[in-house]
C-alpha cells in the first residue's frame, strides 16, 4: 500500500505550557492528519531526556518523557487544579521550547499531581505496577538515587549504589520511597494519556511510527541494571563509545559518547536484551524505526576518553543472527531501518536478508559530496522517501545554504518553480516516488527555514530539539491541499 505521513515530533506541537504535550493540540493535529488524507504520524523517541535534552539520549529505553504529560488531562482526573500551573512562567518565545524553564518548573507541578494521587490512587494503579514490573522498579530506583545524588551521572554515585550493592539497594528502596513512588507516578500519567492518545490515531486511522535508538545513553538506567550488556572496564565506565568516523560532512567525525554493547555476552543468551527492547516498542508503536541500522552489521568504536572520533575504528556487528531472534519472538513486520551513512556490503546484505524498508533522502541525492544515490529515479518500492529528518535541514534551509551546484541540479531534476514553493517540489518528489511510505517534515509542508532546525548533529545548545510549531498553522486549507496531492499521486484511498 502506498502512504503517505508527517514527521512532527510531539514536543513541537503548540502549548501553553512550554511544550508540546499528548493534550488537546496533539488530538488536533490526529485530525489534521485524518483530513488531510495521510496514514502515517512519525515522532521521535518519547524516552525521558537527559544532558542535552536529546531524545536520543534517555535515562531509559522503557520510560516515557514525563515533559509530554499533559496538565489539563490530569487536572481533568482531579490531581491538579489550574491555579497550580496556568500563572507560571513556561517561557516567552512560543516557537521554542525553553527547556531550563521546563526543567524548573514540569517538575514541580507533577510533584503536586503525585501528592493528590498517592491520597487516592487510580483504580488501575496497581495493574499498571504489575504490568510494568520489569523495568519500572529499576527506573523509578535509579531516578530516586539520581535526585538524591543531586543529579550525577551514575559512575559518580557512592560505591554501594554504583554497584548495585544488596544491602545498599534494599535500604534506598525504604530510604527514598516517597522518591520512587513519584517517578512510578508519572510514568503511570504517561503511559495513560499515551495509550489513549495512540489508541484515538489508531481508531481514525492514523498510524504510529516510533523511534528507538541503536545505542542507549550512558547515564541510563539501562546500563547501570544491565552492566554486562555493554563493553565496561572493571570501573563500570565504558571502554569504548559509539559514534561515526570522519566524512565529507565532518573532519572529526561523530562522537555520540554512547557505551558500545559487547556483542559476545549478548549472543550467549541470544540477544534477550535486544529482544525485549524491541518487543516492547512493537506494543507502543505500530511501526518501529531502528536508528542507526548499520550498526548491526558494523559500528565505529571510538577509545573512550577521546575528545572527537577520529582515533575510532571499525567492529563487526551481531548481524543477522540478532534479528533472527527477534523474528521468532516478536515477527518480521513493522520495522523501518535507518539505513544511512556509510554503507558498505555487509549493511547491504544484512538489509536484503531482513527485508526492512531502507530511507531514501531526498535532501542527499544532489549533494556533491555525497553522490547521487538517492535521486528518486532509483529507489525501491520496499522503501521509506523523506524529504529529510531531524538531523537534516528543514528543505527551504537547505536551499539556502546549499552549493549553487548542488541547488541548480535539483531545480532542474523536479522542475521547480519559486511560485509554487520549493519545498513544495521537494515533497511532490518523495509523493510520486514509488517507495511505498513517503514521509514529509512538518517544517516543509510549513515552508520554513533554518529557524525551525530541530536538530545539527553532533553539537549541544539551546537550539536543539527547541523548535515548536505556532498555533493554529495546520490549517483546513492545507489539509485540503495535502488531501488533493495525496490522491494524485495515490498515496490514500480513493473516494468517490
Amino acid at each position: 500500500m502506498r502512504a503517505g505521513g508527517v514527521l512532527m515530533h510531539i514536543t513541537s506541537l503548540a502549548s501553553p505550557y512550554g511544550v508540546g504535550t499528548m493534550g488537546k493540540e496533539a488530538y488536533e493535529f490526529v485530525d489534521f492528519l485524518v483530513a488531510a488524507r495521510q496514514t502515517y504520524w512519525q515522532v521521535l523517541p518519547i524516552g525521558p531526556t537527559g544532558y542535552g535534552d536529546s531524545p536520543y539520549s534517555s535515562y531509559s529505553t522503557y520510560a516515557g518523557n514525563p515533559y509530554l504529560i499533559d496538565f489539563d488531562k490530569i487536572k481533568e482526573e482531579g490531581y491538579l487544579r489550574k491555579a497550580d500551573y496556568n500563572k507560571i512562567n513556561w517561557g516567552d518565545n512560543e516557537e521554542h521550547v525553553d527547556f531550563n524553564i521546563l526543567l524548573e518548573n514540569k517538575f514541580k507541578v507533577l510533584r503536586k499531581a503525585a501528592d493528590r494521587f498517592l491520597k487516592k490512587p487510580a483504580d488501575d494503579y496497581e495493574k499498571f505496577l504489575k504490568k510494568n514490573k520489569s523495568w519500572l522498579d529499576d527506573y523509578s530506583l535509579f531516578m530516586a538515587i539520581k535526585s538524591k545524588q543531586g543529579g550525577k551521572t551514575w559512575q559518580e554515585w557512592k560505591k554501594e549504589y554504583k554497584l548495585r550493592e544488596k544491602t545498599a539497594i534494599n535500604l534506598a528502596k525504604e530510604k527514598y520511597k516517597k522518591e520512587i513512588d513519584f517517578w512510578k507516578i508519572t510514568q503511570y500519567f504517561f503511559y495513560k494519556q499515551w495509550n489513549e492518545l495512540k489508541k484515538y490515531a489508531n481508531k481514525n486511522g492514523i498510524l504510529i511510527i516510533g523511534d528507538i535508538p541503536i545505542y542507549v545513553a550512558n547515564d541510563s538506567c539501562d546500563v547501570w541494571s544491565n552492566p554486562k550488556e555493554f563493553k565496561l572496564d572493571e570501573n563500570l565506565e565504558p571502554i569504548w563509545v559509539a559514534g561515526c568516523p570522519p566524512d565529507g560532512f565532518s573532519e572529526d567525525g561523530q562522537l555520540w559518547g554512547n557505551p558500545t554493547y559487547d556483542w559476545d555476552y549478548m549472543k550467549k543468551n541470544n540477544y534477550k536484551w535486544w529482544v525485549k527492547r524491541i518487543k516492547y516498542a512493537k506494543s507502543l508503536y505500530d511501526v518501529v524505526r531502528i536508528d542507526h541500522f548499520r550498526g548491526f552489521a558494523g559500528y565505529y568504536a571510538i577509545p573512550y576518553g577521546d575528545k572527537n572520533a577520529r582515533g575510532g575504528h571499525w567492529e563487526k556487528g551481531p548481524g543477522f543472527n540478532l534479528f533472527k531472534a527477534v523474528f521468532e519472538k516478536c515477527g518480521k513486520d513493522g520495522i523501518i531501518a535507518e539505513d544511512l551513512g556509510f554503507l558498505d556490503k555487509d549493511v547491504i546484505t544484512l538489509l536484503k536478508k531482513t527485508n526492512f524498508p531502507g530511507m531514501k533522502l531526498l535532501q542527499f541525492a544532489f549533494d556533491t559530496r555525497d553522490g547521487g544515490a538517492y535521486r528518486p529515479h532509483s529507489y525501491i518500492k520496499n522503501s521509506v522517501a523523506y524529504t529529510g529528518t531531524h538531523d537534516n535541514e528543514p528543505t527551504m534551509g537547505w536551499f539556502k545554504n546549499a552549493k549553487k551546484e548542488d541547488v541548480k541540479r535539483t531545480v532542474t531534476y523536479f522542475n521547480l518553480t519559486k511560485k509554487e514553493g520549493y519545498n513544495w517540489g521537494m515533497m511532490r518528489g518523495v509523493w510520486s516516488s514509488v517507495s511505498d511510505y513517503a514521509i514529509v517534515q512538518a517544517q516543509d509542508l510549513l515552508g520554513l527555514g533554518n529557524e525551525a532546525r530541530m536538530n545539527l548533529p553532533s553539537t549541544v545548545g539551546t537550539h536543539n530539539w527547541s523548535w515548536r510549531a505556532k498555533p493554529g498553522v495546520f490549517t483546513e486549507e492545507l489539509s485540503e491541499k495535502l488531501a488533493y496531492l495525496m490522491e494524485i499521486y495515490g498515496r490514500c484511498e480513493i473516494i468517490d
